[in-house]
């Protein structure tokens, strides 16, 4: 070996080792942004649209990285989360206000998430009161036992699974003239279709993601060292959020109607039913419980720390994953409070889809108001570093404000039809 190859082989390495320690909050919220209520959004818009939401969905890749990325700023810049900038950007009120928002929404988030687990359960003959108890404890002694760092590599290992999405899609065979034909059949002006059209924007974009990676990156004690691996993080994160997300309502289009769309979904076991006819009873159901299974494991683990984490920052107390329960037992009492009122809810034996379809749409009406605080803040709180250029904040806004814009229309003119 020269001496080159030796002097460089250990910068690579080093650069390599600090790849890899900064990957994980980026990779983790994607994970968890393709959960029950997109598996849900995606396999109806299938079954009912066939494949014209496809566009939609794709269009979304960049938006959700730039929203993101903003977040990364914000918590490397400034070293504080989105409830401590907003605090200090416009008081005390602003960030009750803020919070309760993000809470509702981490709520409803968590309730589809144990609903979509209850379900999958159910298939297997499990009771619901059975599966949720389970469940919760377990997801709470998890997090009891280990530190950031330890719970985001179980997060990942969980979504791993959800490549099964991926392979299902694959094997359906999907045909291509018959998706090309209809990507020229948007029909902007129906009501069904704006209200799935916001549904699957409420569960892209959705606040607790951005306040999840903004508060994991300070968890984590990342740097502006880490910029560059974080955002590369970040972006493939997006793009196999996405994918995953396209090739759910790929395989759900192919399994009900054969592509032409015209069926509507009302329950877990139903969405399974068609992956079961697509891969068989065994194959198609195992695939489909471990895909499902595992990105709402890792949102439910997301929801649950966002929600203690802004909590905490209501209450004054800035604690983490890295503390003993005994020493955080404000963050961990959030935490099991989460669990134990979702848990509850789900019990008592709500609708999961129309659940799921109303969280997301709410969602897709609070994006707007998440989005221009988030944009604020990241123009007005940046250190010099990492401000954002003139012509950077035009097309930043350029992209943001008509997927606001549409968010909020789909969203209204959707119920009210």
């Amino acid at each position: 070996m020269s001496g080159a190859d030796m002097s460089l082989q250990p910068s690579t390495m080093r650069r390599l080792r600090h790849l890899l320690a900064a990957v994980g909050p980026g990779l983790v919220v994607m994970l968890a942004d393709t959960e029950t209520g997109s598996v849900i959004a995606a396999a109806q818009s299938g079954a009912h649209w066939g494949y014209r939401m496809l566009p939609l969905l794709l269009l979304l890749i960049p938006v959700l990285y730039l929203a993101q990325e903003l977040t990364i700023r914000l918590a490397l810049g400034t070293g504080k989360s989105y409830g401590e900038l907003v605090r200090r950007r416009w008081g005390r009120r602003a960030e009750r206000a803020s919070a309760a928002l993000l809470l509702t929404s981490c709520l409803g988030a968590l309730a589809t998430q144990l609903s979509g687990l209850a379900g999958i359960a159910q298939i297997f003959g499990i009771p619901v009161w059975h599966s949720i108890g389970l469940l919760c404890a377990l997801i709470f002694i998890m997090v009891c036992t280990g530190s950031y760092r330890s719970v985001e590599r179980i997060a990942i290992g969980l979504g791993v699974f959800e490549l099964a999405f991926l392979a299902e899609a694959w094997l359906a065979r999907p045909a291509p003239g018959q998706m090309l034909a209809q990507l020229s059949q948007l029909p902007l002006a129906n009501h069904d279709y704006l209200l799935l059209a916001a549904a699957n924007i409420g569960t892209c974009v959705m606040p607790w993601t951005l306040c999840y990676q903004q508060s994991a990156m300070l968890d984590k004690g990342l740097s502006l060292d880490d910029l560059k691996p974080a955002r590369l993080d970040t972006l493939l994160g997006a793009i196999l959020c996405q994918v995953i997300t396209a090739g759910i309502l790929i395989a759900a289009a192919v399994a009900f109607g054969n592509g032409a769309g015209g069926q509507s979904l009302d329950t877990i076991p139903q969405i399974a039913g068609g992956f079961t006819r697509l891969l068989g009873p065994t194959g198609g159901k195992l695939l489909f419980a471990l895909a499902l299974s595992g990105g709402a494991l890792v949102a439910a683990i997301v929801v649950c720390l966002t929600s203690a984490w802004t909590l905490g920052e209501l209450a004054g107390k800035r604690e983490s994953l890295e503390k003993h329960p005994l020493e955080a037992p404000w963050f961990y009492g959030s935490f099991a409070a989460m669990l134990i009122v979702t848990g509850a809810l789900v019990s008592s034996g709500v609708n999961l889809v129309k659940l799921s379809i109303a969280t997301s749409v709410a969602n897709a009406l609070l994006l707007p108001v998440m989005l221009a605080g988030l944009y604020w803040l990241a123009c007005r709180e940046l250190p010099p570093a990492l401000q954002l250029s003139r012509r950077y904040r035009l097309a930043l806004a350029a992209l943001l404000l008509p997927v606001a814009g549409f968010s909020l229309y789909a969203g209204i003119v959707g119920s009210l039809g």
